[in-house]
């Protein structure tokens, strides 16, 4: 009995210790040949867009917006023709201070009452590897003007949660608030905000 005892221990963790040993596996593999044409929807709850933003000349605070919708039409036997479509509700930009996301969401900034979403529709794709220019018109303020995402295709595999096809990718450009109507506090609080997009689209149907 004594041995079975210190035994055991041994007995019960020799499942986890076989599990331990067995290296873990990525989903998402950045190889373009797991591509499947078809249309994706955004992952809402893991795709996020990021904002810097200079305050004063003394640094930089940054927001985020989530709950992100939209869609992407992708072919990759002619990737240059994909298309993407993606509206962002402002009225869910975050920060570190309740105090300045509240601020935000005034006419001062995002005007939430009146302007509710931003929306970006992709006008033109040109691939290098995997990598990607996408030119589209960002309409936001009531405003529409052109904008610039340098793209990296990221991943692609099956979700291990739902099994769906996933595609991610990582996105980064600059634009000047003031050219959308941002005008306030410029250039005190600066004209410049940098953005970071990280997406993942779930394939449909």
């Amino acid at each position: 009995m004594r041995k079975f005892l210190i035994a055991l221990p041994l007995i019960v963790a020799a499942p986890l210790l076989a599990q331990q040993g067995d290296k873990p596996q990525l989903q998402g593999v950045a190889d373009t040949a797991r591509v499947a044409a078809g249309t994706y929807a955004v992952d809402s709850r893991h795709t996020q867009v990021n904002w810097q933003v200079n305050h004063f000349g003394f640094n930089d605070y940054f927001g985020l917006f989530g709950d992100v919708t939209g869609t992407l039409q992708i072919d990759p036997a002619n990737p240059s023709a994909a298309k993407v479509d993606v509206t962002i509700p402002i009225a869910s930009v975050a920060t570190s201070s309740q105090g300045l996301t509240d601020h935000l969401k005034t006419p001062d900034f995002f005007d939430i009452a009146k302007f509710e979403t931003a929306r970006f529709v992709s006008t033109s794709v040109k691939v290098d590897g995997q990598k990607a220019v996408i030119k589209g018109d960002l309409t936001m303020l009531g405003v529409t003007k052109p904008v610039e995402l340098e793209t990296r295709f990221e991943g692609a595999g099956n979700n291990p949660m739902n099994k769906k096809a996933t595609l991610g990718f990582h996105a980064a450009t600059t634009i000047k608030r003031s050219q959308w109507g941002m005008t306030k506090y410029v250039p005190m609080v600066g004209d410049d905000v940098k953005l970071r997009i990280s997406v993942a689209f779930e394939k449909e149907g």
